[in-house]
């Protein structure tokens, strides 16, 4: 019997996202097709999208699908290999292209402020406020592109190296904005003390700040549990977060942090700044756009990447996220 050749070293495993939406009304179309944007994808067939296979594009596409289904679709997700009409290595050019593309876009916009004639130094706070957000501007659309370069295109390195002259140039610090004086944040209900919380196991950015909020503000002797999504069925007086059909969990366009926050009734401006970066980080739609998010996202990401527990992961984030909010609390209380 002739012995198969081995899988070659250079396969790739992929995730497939297929879709079936109704027409109407369109500009849920736009949404999904924007949401697939914002995650990297690119589409190999109408209606086809494809992704690295990754624990988090894993969940990415589920989100979307959850979207699909809440407005009317269909959709399904499947991992996959490409056997047969399209190669792995032209799958991977086509993620090249989209990302070069993106490049050469950014480009253009970071030549043109580079070549632009310098202009004299901002005198008031305003104007260097201004100043400031442009160039913060530019620095969060270029990790945007960087985040879903997954198989390095070309044309990053020219886009860093107009970033980094037109830093330079304004050699600045970015003034403090004017932000709301911190107010008391309500106490949730005394309903919510030591109880078990259940989510998914291999907690990311949702997950680890959810349980760090309600260990903090909401249930200050809570104990968590880590489980596999599929067909887990809950004890009675569980509560669940950030899962399939959990008592908490994304609504709409709002990841489960900013969920449980207006749920609980924590009115907390500190707080809230925190929801706006985890929302920018879990839905990848960069919303709000606060200049601190790309740093947090950085570190978030080296945790779960490093840390292999949940539990170990939920301490290392807990400690950034009590820095994180220590911050805020500080600069809105001035």
């Amino acid at each position: 019997m002739q012995k198969r050749n081995p899988r070659p070293q250079t396969s790739q495993d992929w995730l497939l996202l297929m879709h079936h939406i109704p027409p109407k009304p369109a500009y849920f179309r736009v949404k999904i097709w924007r949401r697939l944007q914002q995650l990297g994808s690119v589409a190999v067939k109408n209606s086809v999208y494809v992704l690295p296979k990754s624990e988090e594009s894993f969940e990415d596409f589920q989100w979307i699908i959850r979207e699909i289904v809440a407005g009317g679709g269909e959709a399904a997700m499947c991992e996959a290999r490409f056997t047969d009409g399209l190669s792995d290595e032209q799958v991977r050019e086509m993620f090249r292209a989209a990302r070069s593309t993106d490049y050469s876009r950014l480009l253009e916009e970071t030549r043109a402020q580079v070549k632009a004639p310098p202009k004299k130094r901002p005198e008031t706070a305003a104007e260097r406020a201004e100043e400031h957000r442009g160039a913060l501007k530019l620095r969060r659309l270029f990790e945007e592109i960087v985040r879903t370069d997954f198989f390095q295109a070309p044309g990053r390195s020219a886009v860093e190296e107009c970033l980094a002259k037109i830093e330079g140039r304004l050699n600045v610090e970015p003034p403090r904005e004017t932000e709301r004086r911190a107010r008391v944040a309500k106490k949730p209900s005394t309903r919510f003390r030591s109880r078990t919380w259940v989510t998914r196991t291999g907690i990311k950015i949702d997950r680890i700040s959810s349980a760090w909020m309600i260990r903090r503000f909401i249930d200050p002797e809570p104990r968590f549990k880590f489980v596999a999504a599929k067909e887990y069925k809950p004890a009675k007086d569980e509560l669940r977060f950030d899962m399939f059909e959990a008592e908490y969990t994304h609504e709409g366009d709002k990841c489960t942090f900013e969920v449980l926050l207006g749920k609980m009734g924590l009115e907390d401006p500190a707080l809230a700044a925190i929801a706006e970066i985890i929302h920018d980080l879990d839905l990848k739609d960069s919303k709000y756009g606060r200049p601190e998010t790309a740093g947090i996202g950085s570190l978030l990401a080296g945790i779960t990447g490093s840390v292999k527990t949940d539990e170990d992961r939920l301490t290392q984030g807990s400690t950034l996220l009590d820095n994180l909010y220590e911050s805020f609390k500080t600069k809105l209380s001035r």
